[in-house]
């Protein structure tokens, strides 16, 4: 298994989830057992070294990768999600994504200042996304170590919109 072969099992879906819009579905990799353990295990390589306290996962598709990796480094899952959905007391950013706008949030209790941090996603298409979990972890205090995602877009430019911060990604486009 190698990353791409890894790309062979991501197929295209074009005008989803608007028109002129190419999205990147996932799930044929999810369901085969050993692609899915191959980019874990290939995400988690990159985040040993950093000694994580926490592994932040973004809604809703960074919530598949993020608590597996948490569970591999012996580190603490936080979720960011999407205004309105966290129980608890939380800070807001709001952010512009490819195709629209949202509010990210993050329980105000999620971190210790200090703490280190991997922000996990599936995709990083203009980085919009990523950089308002970024904010949110540094809002909390937190530091954030690494971005890592398993597919990401070049000709969309996040990078240089996370130009601060080391970057991971396993497939590009």
């Amino acid at each position: 298994m190698n990353a791409t072969m890894l790309e062979s099992l991501i197929r295209d879906v074009p005008d989803f989830p608007k028109k002129g819009i190419i999205f990147k579905d996932i799930t044929p990799l999810l369901k085969d057992p050993r692609a899915f353990q191959f980019a874990v295990d290939e995400l988690a390589k990159e985040l040993v070294a950093r000694k994580i306290d926490y592994v932040v996962g973004i809604e809703s598709r960074g919530f598949i990768f993020s608590p597996v990796l948490a569970y591999k480094l012996g580190a603490g899952f936080v979720p960011v999600r999407k205004e309105g959905k966290l129980p608890s007391e939380t800070e807001q950013m709001a952010y512009t994504l490819e195709y629209g706008e949202a509010i990210l949030e993050i329980h105000v209790d999620a971190l210790q200042p200090g703490a280190r941090v991997a922000i996990v996603d599936d995709l990083l298409a203009t980085g919009g996304t990523a950089l308002a979990a970024a904010h949110l972890v540094e809002k909390l205090g937190g530091k954030v170590e690494t971005i890592s995602f398993l597919v990401e877009l070049n000709f969309l430019n996040g990078r240089e919109k996370l130009s601060r911060y080391n970057i991971f990604s396993l497939i590009q486009y």
